[in-house]
């Protein structure tokens, strides 16, 4: 259905499917459309895809094989990035003590690596550090970097973190300790005095590449270095390194950190899982046996294989585990490293489950509990900070707005949380609003995560202060809040479109996995499965027939509708490759599910 008259129907007429949503066809430019089919001989529903991401005619090609060589921005365009590299290799000519100070999630981990791993191979060592996510919270602090200087530590580069610490910023001026900071998240305009300050969202950054994580910066930085040290002729008597062998390190920080996989960050990624598809890397290799898994490595290998696993250290055990896992060459420790953080992710796991049921039970059993308010704070007593952020995520699925998932320590009068917010709705500036406002006592974020430290008493003046802040970015979102759909196909003609779209890969942010729609197909042998999900056979009228799961829908309107059976469904949802034990086959994981009598 193209856009005009019909377009306030929605798709397929739906203007309220049973998550309450409205379907619509996602919009494009006609233009670009033909633009596509006639240079690249895409055929109409893949040009239709690809304009509607927002791909130039002119940028189609690079779009669907994207490379590093016609990408790469100039290293020199960030700003500080020469001075970064100036001072690094200063350390490394002067064997100047040095050390990594990296956040405890996979993006700071697989940036910590890649530094280490550069360093390595031009024969210094570098130390890491990552504080301790409940003792010490996020970032550097001046504890930290007064322990590091006492340790004798005279340089310390941050990754992933730093930006806006500036209490231990100050520290580090008054001890005499030099900071190289290697940064993405949203920082305010005063930049500090420090050596180098590296972040593309810095006020006065024209680098263009505010979508990158810290892993995609710190690749940028290698090169640099690359560039830097090959200007002081430290290559003549030794071999340049090849910042190529390090791209699975650099597309595993942009996927897991859930950026926008556009321009050169689509390269960094689609190279890079191209690299992580050989497993050289021990510690990639070794969570890829614990785990059971094998590849070629795709987003989802990154996001939902490895990206928990790694993150398991930071949460519930050892901050460092991850940092530590992908910087070792040697096997051994890389496997013992995996079986260690693969048992603290299935731990992860329960007490995840738990708060998870815990907080819908609080949100929705609260007296003053508003389905319609622009932000969901919920609170409780012992729930695990390190866990919080993906319980957030979930309630932000189920809800549909910014969620803050908060855990209590009464004892120590603190409470800490995580938030995860709506598209098109900045949660991490409003946190630092709050934090502005003398609300909480630490907090930032981007626009679609955030953390926080508040006092238990502030909750009631934060959730207020929120819910305020957010009210008319979350009315527009909330407006924009459609399934959106890419194509309208059937159970006979589905493989064949998913071979298609899947030369649309990698997916993320900035480029969404396609959506398509199945009208008037009838739900058979429909099953519940354990862990809330739905497994069903979808029929059209034809008899051709569609393997189909609803995942986490058994509580829902979704997974009632499809178990109760009845009579035909519309469909939205995402195709896959059905390889279970050797088929070539294709299913659909479905998102939403309209009644064609109710609309």
């Amino acid at each position: 259905m193209a856009d005009g008259s019909l377009a306030s129907a929605g798709y397929l007429g739906v203007t309220r499917s049973l998550s309450g949503r409205r379907w619509r066809e996602r919009p494009s430019d006609p233009g670009v459309v033909r633009a596509h089919q006639q240079r690249l001989g895409l055929s109409e529903p893949l040009a239709r895809a690809l304009a509607s991401r927002g791909v130039a005619a002119d940028d189609g090609g690079d779009f669907l094989r994207p490379t590093l060589k016609a990408l790469f921005p100039d290293p020199s365009s960030f700003a500080d990035m020469d001075r970064a590299a100036a001072r690094l290799v200063n350390a490394l000519v002067d064997d100047a003590p040095t050390v990594v100070f990296a956040d405890y999630d996979v993006d700071g981990a697989s940036s910590a690596a890649q530094l280490i791993r550069w360093f390595r191979t031009l024969g210094k060592e570098l130390p890491v550090y990552v504080p301790d996510r409940m003792t010490e919270g996020y970032g550097p602090s001046p504890a930290a970097f007064r322990r590091l200087h006492a340790e004798g530590a005279r340089l310390v580069v941050t990754v992933d973190c730093g930006a806006a610490a500036h209490d231990a910023i100050e520290t580090a001026a008054e001890i005499g300790l030099e900071l190289v900071v290697i940064d993405h998240h949203l920082m305010r305009d005063t930049i500090p005095a420090i050596a180098a300050l590296v972040n593309p969202n810095r006020p006065d950054c024209r680098s263009g590449q505010g979508v990158l994580a810290a892993a995609g910066v710190t690749f940028v930085l290698l090169a640099a270095l690359n560039r830097e040290a090959r200007a002081r002729g430290l290559f003549q008597d030794r071999p340049e390194p090849d910042l190529r062998q390090w791209l699975d390190l650099a597309a595993l920080g942009a996927i897991c950190d859930v950026t926008q996989l556009v321009g050169f960050n689509r390269a960094l990624a689609t190279q890079g899982l191209k690299v992580m598809s050989a497993f050289a890397n021990p510690g990639l290799a070794a969570l890829m046996q614990v785990a059971g898994a094998k590849g070629p490595a795709e987003v989802f290998t990154a996001g939902f294989v490895l990206g928990p696993r790694i993150n398991a250290g930071g949460r519930i055990g050892r901050s460092d585990l991850g940092a530590r896992l992908l910087s070792t060459d040697d096997p051994a420790e890389a496997l013992a490293l995996a079986e260690e953080l693969n048992a603290l992710n299935a731990e992860r796991k329960d007490v995840e489950k738990r708060i998870h049921d815990e907080a819908i039970a609080a949100i929705e059993s609260a007296s003053n509990f508003d389905p319609e308010a622009p932000a969901i704070v919920v609170a409780g007593e012992d729930w695990h900070p390190g866990v919080v952020g993906i319980v957030a995520s979930r309630l932000r699925e189920r809800y549909r707005r910014p969620v803050i998932v908060i855990g209590l320590d009464r004892a120590a009068d603190i409470g800490k949380g995580s938030g995860r917010s709506q598209a098109g709705v900045n949660l991490g500036r409003a946190v630092q609003a709050a934090f502005d406002e003398g609300l909480i006592l630490a907090g930032g974020g981007h626009a679609m995560a955030a953390g926080l430290t508040l006092r238990p008493s502030a909750l009631p003046e934060f959730r207020e202060f929120l819910c305020r802040r957010l009210a008319a970015e979350m009315t527009v979102a909330a407006e924009a809040d459609a399934v959106e759909i890419d194509a309208l196909t059937a159970p006979g003609a589905a493989k064949g479109m998913l071979t298609e779209f899947q030369t649309l890969a990698p997916f993320g942010p900035g480029n969404p996995e396609p959506t398509v729609a199945l009208a008037d197909v009838r739900p058979d042998r429909p099953m519940a499965l354990r862990g809330g999900h739905v497994r069903v056979d979808l029929i059209d009228a034809a008899g051709h027939r569609l393997k189909a799961v609803a995942w986490r829908s058994a509580d829902t309107a979704l997974g009632q509708r499809l178990l109760g059976g009845g009579g035909s469904v519309h469909v939205a949802g995402k195709l896959k490759l059905d390889d279970w034990k050797g088929r070539d086959g294709v299913e659909i994981d479905i998102e939403d599910v309209a009644d064609p009598r109710q609309i």
